[in-house]
């Protein structure tokens, strides 16, 4: 209360002498009431700057440490900054060192930096163990930044710190040559320093593209591309070449590999080839065959890249002894004179050296399957489709599905319907078409023909575009066999309602749906469908379907019918032709080319699942 009294009438000494004998005699425990009036002091307008920087460096480094930024801004505000320059750097050398208001190292980095580069002149004499520290911690945090947005912050500052330094000392040499005396014992006027501030200046600029790699590294250290960027970057260093290429092909994990790792092997080979040092290069090629590389392929390049070294150095034996060892033991001749065993060791240990082809995975699981080894057959089916992709897959995936359909389709269903959907899981959409067709001609031999249908319900959906008028049509066909007419119709309407076929696909099954209800005399029906299809049959593009139509009419229409077709085909030419000049003049879509009711501007491919519910 004394204490506060005498701030309130402004008696700053008093106060504080008043304060001092408080921290004396009262116990540390209660010192933090003490220190709020001391922080409350040094805030005062009329307080002296050296008074208020004692009380905050006593308060704030002495007894509450995590409050160092206080004293740091205040220390700014006074224009200090040297001395603020001097509390960073102790903070941020500080491990234990832990902000009040959660500011990180990189921060207090930043901060840091700001300092030094907007005032470079204060106290020079004072500065150059500041701007060594600067230096570190600039290098410490672009060697810590993770993403290549914090490591452009840091870099900037960076350089601007040293653009900094370096004009400071430009200027201290000009006002030195003005005045034509020269500053003893100050560092800035030292030509030495100068020379090797701007050297400074230099490597770093030259460091940045290997700094930025460092950052794209620590993001993904099995990026293969980023490591070969790193390698192009000491091209005029060789030992740091060989030192890069170690440290990759010592870091990259195969199977967490993005690109191709072993081009890194085969990379750091060739570079030890082109030197002469043959030795080296082998060494090298060694060791990647005894990588477990991701794909076959990529250790049949080792194996090949491998000889042909030898091949390009005249060492003809070497290479052919190579290939010997790459290929192990002859197959052919264990599965012609051996035992089952002996064989299948052999694929076995061509499979460990990832020198396996999908003609050696249908050979080894034919050979089991004639010994009646159906299990182990298997299992090399599901090696073989797990170890290659399509389409070298696709002959497995066909070899494995009729094995083991023949062998399970009676009497275990539930497996085989398990396998189907495993392949059909594996299969790229490109390839599922031929799964999918099989998987339904088992349903229709040893299950039910509700789940085929199922299945080719399944397949409409899940196979490209360029496969969907296939599928319709095996759909339809085993519609019409196993099923009634309703069936078969419910077929064609969702094929060119909402199936996802091309307008040309469409208008194919439109034609054969509506040849479909003339057949059952449904003529009203066959006459909706050409209706419908008129809507995306541009007469000048699609004569054949306008002589169907005409044909149709003529046999079971009448002059009312044929005049409306003739009404509908000029409607259609008119609206192409004027979508053709809409198009070139780019001034409106074209509209809806079936369109039947004056003014109707909705688009085709609207319009088109729109009438469909309607014409049906």
């Amino acid at each position: 209360m004394y204490a506060s009294a005498l701030l309130d009438q402004r008696l700053l000494t008093r106060a504080r002498r008043a304060i001092d004998r408080a921290l004396r005699a009262l116990p540390p425990t209660q010192h933090h009431h003490v220190w709020t009036l001391a922080l409350r002091l040094a805030g005062l307008p009329g307080c002296p700057a050296e008074t208020a920087v004692r009380v905050l460096r006593r308060c704030y480094l002495q007894f509450d440490p995590a409050h160092a930024e206080e004293l740091v801004a205040f220390l700014v505000t006074a224009s200090r900054f040297r001395e603020a320059a001097e509390q960073l750097a102790v903070a941020i050398d500080d491990d234990g060192f832990r902000s009040a208001k959660g500011t990180t190292k990189r921060q207090l980095l930043l901060d840091l930096c700001e300092i030094l580069t907007k005032h470079p002149d204060d106290d020079v004499a004072g500065m150059p163990g500041i701007y060594n520290k600067a230096r570190d911690v600039f290098e410490a945090g672009a060697a810590a930044a993770a993403t290549v947005k914090d490591f452009g912050l840091v870099f900037e500052s960076y350089l601007h710190f040293e653009h900094a330094v370096v004009a400071a000392e430009l200027d201290d040499a000009i006002q030195e040559e003005k005045s034509g005396s020269v500053i003893r014992g100050c560092w800035l006027a030292d030509k030495d320093d100068a020379d090797l501030n701007m050297a400074r200046l230099e490597r770093l600029l030259e460091r940045r593209p290997e700094m930025l790699n460092s950052v794209r590294l620590r993001q993904n250290p099995h990026d293969v591309q980023a490591w070969h960027e790193r390698v192009k970057i000491f091209k005029n260093d060789p030992g740091r070449q060989a030192a890069a290429y170690a440290e990759a092909v010592r870091t990259v994990d195969p199977m967490k590999a993005t690109g191709k790792p072993h081009t890194l092997w085969l990379a750091f080979a060739k570079m030890y080839e082109g030197r002469g040092m043959l030795d080296s290069a082998r060494e090298v090629f060694r060791r990647a065959t005894q990588v477990s590389f991701k794909s076959a392929d990529d250790l049949a390049d080792v194996w090949c890249e491998r000889a042909e070294m030898e091949l390009r150095h005249q060492n003809h034996e070497a290479a052919i002894e190579l290939l010997r060892q790459a290929t192990s033991e002859d197959a052919d001749m264990m599965e012609s004179h051996g035992t089952v065993e002996s064989a299948c060791a052999v694929h076995e240990r061509i499979h460990d050296l990832g020198l396996a082809t999908p003609l050696l995975v249908l050979s080894d699981a034919a050979l089991l399957r004639q010994h009646s080894r159906f299990e182990d057959a298997f299992r090399v089916y599901e090696r073989g489709v797990r170890s290659f992709k399509h389409p070298h897959a696709d002959p497995i995936w066909a070899a494995y599905l009729a094995a083991f359909v023949e062998r399970y389709g009676k009497t275990k269903p539930e497996r085989v319907r398990y396998l189907f959907e495993d392949a059909v899981r594996q299969t790229p959409p490109e390839a599922k078409k031929a799964v999918f067709l099989r998987h339904a001609k088992f349903e229709e031999e040893f299950g039910l023909a509700t789940r085929a249908m199922k299945v080719y319900e399944g397949a409409t959906g899940a196979v490209p575009v360029r496969d969907k008028l296939a599928v319709y049509d095996a759909y339809v066909a085993r519609a019409a066999a196993l099923f009634s007419v309703a069936k078969t119709r419910e077929v064609y309407h969702r094929a060119i309602a909402g199936g996802g076929l091309t307008d040309d696909n469409a208008r194919v099954m439109c034609v054969r749906f509506a040849d479909l209800e003339t057949g059952l005399g449904e003529i009203h029906r066959a006459r909706a469908l050409y209706v419908y299809a008129s809507g995306f049959s541009d007469p000048g593009a699609h004569p054949d379907f306008w002589r169907r139509w005409n044909e149709f009419e003529v046999v079971y229409g009448d002059e009312s019918t044929f005049r409306d077709m003739l009404r509908l085909k000029r409607t259609m030419a008119t609206a192409a032709c004027t979508g053709v000049q809409a198009a070139e003049t780019g001034a409106v879509k074209r509209p809806c080319a079936g369109q039947q009711v004056e003014g109707c501007g909705t688009l085709q491919t609207e319009c088109k699942r729109m009438r469909v519910g309607v014409a049906l």
